[in-house]
């Protein structure tokens, strides 16, 4: 009877019928639960966002796993071979890109009055500067910038300590996912009750639809944008173009710093050094308006609207511009993903079987 009293309180949901034990326990175990949460999020908070990006990696990476695994039969060494097959390539060009920025910031710092003067000549011919005293000014800047790239390598040394960390953690949980993914879901769903099924089924699907269309939508247009100005740097024989190009592809998520802070600086060079105003203003037109106006901010929201199905161009817009400008790098995922959570709540909880419905599976003895 004791029991069958304890599984009619439950059942009825009511909070007068709980007993002083059985309310000392939720609280007990809440104020627990809550305390060990927000010390465990506070802890990853550096590197939440490498966890994501491993999922994410995990996840697009799984069917060449997968055939390596069938091949081999060996899960581990699949998993492996998987991840070195992406990160090696991408290490490389990282290093090479590093080794030609060293070259450049050296070859700054041995003409620094050389690159002064061409550049104050430059600023003679513009209208209104013809008889304007810069020599100054643009001294004092080239060595500023001469001064900023010699202090790469030492910039470079205090960002690898937090990059490493944050690189561990994507790659295990890379690794991690690709070995137990199955377990891991079937894991979590097992933990979830079934009167919260249904929240629970439209929460996974938004989140997966999301992250699919703001990761297949980021690559795609910042791919785009990124050979988009290789073809220009070869048109106009610009050096350094593989870097250039790569540095356009890294800053390129970032709407504030994003891929004008490439092709301008290149157009100023065109300017200055080559006296093309033509390759000049044909660099700024081309990245101003096809790569920053239609393929940021339209082409971008749009193909993950479309590839997530769960948001419309409009709520996608929002959740990628918006994300990165709040959480930075981060919210290029954290964006779509929020809104998605939020619509997926929103549909639960107005549906004509919410998931509030209590569960009747509970056998009453």
């Amino acid at each position: 009877m004791a029991e069958r009293r304890r599984v009619e309180r439950r059942r009825t949901g009511r909070v007068g019928d709980l007993t002083l034990p059985e309310l000392r326990r939720i609280l007990i175990t809440t104020t627990l639960s809550v305390t060990v949460l927000g010390l465990f999020l506070w802890m990853v908070r550096e590197v939440i966002i490498a966890a994501i990006l491993g999922i994410v990696i995990a996840f697009y990476l799984r069917p060449i796993y997968l055939r390596i695994a069938t091949a081999s039969g060996q899960h581990a060494v699949s998993a492996i071979l998987t991840i070195v097959g992406v990160i090696v390539p991408i290490a490389a060009l990282l290093v090479y890109s590093y080794v030609e920025l060293a070259d450049v910031a050296t070859y700054v710092a041995q003409n620094q009055r050389d690159i002064a003067a061409r550049i104050d000549a430059a600023l003679h011919r513009v209208p209104f500067f013809e008889g304007a005293n810069t020599s100054a000014a643009v001294e004092r800047l080239v060595l500023q910038a001469s001064n900023y790239g010699a202090n790469i390598p030492k910039a470079a040394q205090e960002v690898i300590a937090d990059f490493s960390v944050a690189a561990s953690i994507l790659l295990f949980t890379a690794f991690y996912i690709l070995i137990d993914g199955e377990k891991i879901v079937g894991y979590v769903r097992g933990k979830i009750p079934p009167r919260y099924s249904q929240l629970a089924t439209a929460l996974e699907n938004n989140v997966r639809g999301v992250l699919y269309g703001a990761v297949y939508s980021t690559l795609v247009t910042q791919t785009l944008k990124s050979v988009i100005l290789l073809v220009l740097f070869v048109i106009f024989r610009v050096p350094l173009a593989p870097v250039l190009v790569v540095l356009s592809f890294i800053i390129g998520f970032f709407p504030i710093v994003g891929s004008w802070s490439v092709y301008l600086p290149v157009a100023a060079w065109l300017l200055v050094f080559r006296d093309d105003p033509a390759a000049a203003a044909t660099m700024v037109l081309v990245g101003g308006l096809i790569n920053t106006l239609f393929i940021s901010n339209y082409l971008r929201p749009k193909l993950a609207a479309d590839r997530s199905k769960v948001l419309n161009f409009y709520w996608m817009f929002v959740g990628l511009v918006t994300g990165v400008y709040t959480f930075g790098l981060a919210g290029i995922l954290l964006g779509p993903i929020l809104i998605g959570l939020l619509k997926a709540i929103v549909d639960t909880v107005t549906a004509q079987a919410s998931w509030h419905i209590l569960d009747d599976d509970a056998p009453v003895t």
